[in-house]
This record gives C-alpha cells, structure tokens and sequence, in this order.
C-alpha cells in the first residue's frame, strides 16, 4: 500500500530490539522524506590508507533542508500536537540550523515558533538581517527572541526558554518548549528509527555483494543524534563502530548527556557515562570554538565539494569529518582498508556567513566576463 503522506500523524512501533524502551506515546508527525540514500562517495581524504566510503544523505531529508532535525521533529512535534500547543519554543545560536527547522515544522503544522538566538553583544538589540538560516526563520514567519552569548551562559538554555514560555503563557498562549537541538529522550527515538532504515539499507548493500561498513561517523552538536545513533547500534547489533564529533563540548559532557537520554528511555538503570563509552567513540572537533571556522577547515569543505559534489557546513558536518580524518591520520592501522560511512546531517545554509573567508580560499579567475563579438 502507498505510504501516508507527508504531515499526516502515525501511531509508531518501535523496532524489536528497541521494544523494552520507553516508548513515544503520540506516535510521528510525517515531515520528512525519508529513508534518506546511502551511496557511494568521492571523498579523497585518507586515499592513502586504501580507504572507501559511503555517505548517508540526512541532508536530503526535506523539510527545507533540515537535515537530522527533521528525524527529531516527527516526534517532538507529534506530542505538541497532541496536547494542543499553539506555539513551540526553543533556541539556538544565531545560525540555528535546529531552530530553522522547528521554525518551518511549526509553519506547515499552522503552529507559531518562537527563537530564542544567542547572538553576540553588538547585535543583540538590532536587526539580524538575513544571512543563511536568519532569511528562512524570517520568511518562514517564526519571531526572534535574541540574547546575548554572556545571559545563554549565565541564565542556561533550560532558564531561558522557560522564562519565555512563562512570558508566552502570560499572553494566553500555551507553548510547547524544544530543547536545544531537539536532544532529549523523546527526540532520541528519531535516531533509533534511523539506525532501523540504516539496517535494511545494509541488508539489501549486502545481498547486492557490495563491501560491508566497517565505520559510521558524524557530527556530534546536542547530544540527540548521538543518543539515537550509538544506541541504536548497541541494542540492533550493528557490527560497525560508531564515531560521534563534538563541535562544541567536551567527550565527557557529551558522554554523560547519552547517558542521561539512555536512562531516561530504561535502557540502562542510571546515568552511567561509562556505558555510553561502550557504545560509541567520541572525539574532540570544537577546535578555535563553536561556528568558528579556521581556513584548513574551510579548505577541506571545499576540496569536498569540488571534488564530489556534496556541499557540507563548517559548523557541524564538514568542520567535524575534517577533524575525525585528522584523528584517523594518526592512527592509521584503525582505518586501513576501511569503509566508512560518514552520515551527513545538513546544515548547508551556514556556509553564507562565512563569505568573507571562503572568498579567500576559492581559486582565482572563477568568474569571468564573457566577451562576445560585436
């Protein structure tokens, strides 16, 4: 039978060796396109150890391009509809890919969305302009709630959004609040459905005799997709070792937030980061900081893209497969002869603010007049 289409809400049933899990209760909201292509990829890097790769292609997921947000959202959305929310909250940095994704779900589901923004000092009390992710917020109709780096530190994402819904109820209205990143319990399940898609996606790669994953990587912001994919992969059995790629926090943080997201679920008694140790490796990718880009990472994006024709970002998926392939540089015999599959989770309307530094890296003579005779 034909599928339901998209927007509709479905009950759901976990995966069977999901089934012992706390379950969501409200079933999806159908946002996305998915399953989502595993192909093969032109990638170069680490040519010299006889590497091959795949690519898992979230990016192409729907939703105006959200990415891994969209898996999150079918759920989150789904429970703020069932208890007759009439607008959603969350937050973000000023190039949320998260928020602009909530922002058109909100949109197509005829909900409001309001953005909390970290943005720096200077521009906190101006207009944001339109630059990547802000011209989607702002046509999608979502308002912006802007504070600065210095209150997101002091106050926490949780003090915030809670005091805006506070300040939404005070109005009549009654929000539905998102975490940062849409990681929690609930949002994890849109990573344990995936690694379910994943599984026959390698079933039918294998009985097509092609070469086994041997590696998953990706990029690693709230902890959410984390949470979902690490274990997914624990509890199906997934015979390739997961990496994760902190662009933000430290291993351990993220290690404990799995952690928590996991106990939450039932699926170990206690926060116990050790556990999540056991079930993914995480490395360490935030580099000069969070959203800042050097120019070997922004090289490396667009040697990507030349090279293959896949765009990625240089706050999450690009910024963090250059630092897993400086990481796998320097232990060579781990991934010699690996196939590795790197599951790009979007993000591409980040690159506009980097403008200024791509310009310095793309060759010269790009753009050229064409002379015609007269």
């Amino acid at each position: 039978s034909a599928p339901p289409p998209l927007l509709s809400k479905v009950d759901y049933s976990p995966p069977a060796w999901a089934s012992h899990l706390l379950p969501p209760t409200h079933g999806r909201i159908l946002l996305g396109r998915l399953e989502t292509p595993v192909v093969p990829w032109k990638c170069g890097a680490l040519a010299d150890l006889g590497v091959t790769w795949s690519i898992k292609r979230d990016d192409t997921s729907g939703l105006e391009l959200s990415g891994n947000k969209v898996r999150k959202l079918e759920f989150l959305m789904a429970e703020a509809l069932a208890g007759g929310h009439d607008c959603v909250v969350t937050i973000g940095g000023i190039q949320s890919n998260h928020c602009r994704a909530t922002a058109a779900a909100a949109a197509l589901l005829g909900v409001d969305a309001h953005l909390i923004l970290r943005c720096p000092a200077k521009d906190v009390d101006g207009d944001l302009g339109l630059c990547g992710n802000l011209l989607l917020d702002r046509l999608l109709g979502a308002t912006l709630h802007t504070c600065t780096v210095g209150e997101y530190q002091r106050v926490g994402s949780p003090g915030l959004t809670a005091a805006l819904a506070e300040q939404l109820r005070a109005q009549g209205k009654k929000p539905y609040v998102i975490p940062v990143g849409g990681s929690n319990a609930l949002g994890t399940w849109g990573y344990i459905e995936a690694v379910r898609e994943l599984e026959a996606q390698l079933a039918q790669r294998a009985a097509a005799g092609l070469p086994e994953v041997t590696h998953i990587v990706f990029a690693c912001g709230s902890g959410g997709t984390a949470a979902g994919l690490a274990l997914g992969a624990h509890l199906s059995g997934l015979k390739a070792k997961v990496h994760g790629v902190g662009v933000c926090d430290t291993p351990d943080i993220f290690y404990a937030d799995i952690a928590a997201m996991a106990a939450e679920l039932g699926a170990c008694a206690k926060n116990d980061p050790d556990a999540a140790r056991g079930w993914l490796s995480l490395a360490q990718g935030k580099n000069t900081g969070y959203a800042q880009s050097t120019p070997e990472e922004l090289a490396f994006i667009r040697d990507l893209c030349f090279e293959s024709g896949v765009l990625t970002d240089p706050v999450y998926s690009g910024k963090a497969l250059y630092h897993f392939v400086e990481g796998a540089k320097a232990a060579p015999e781990e991934f010699r002869d690996a196939h590795i599959l790197f599951w790009h989770t979007g993000g591409q309307f980040g690159m506009a603010e980097k403008e200024e530094q791509l310009l310095q890296l793309l060759p010269p003579g790009q753009c050229r007049r064409l002379v015609v005779q007269p």
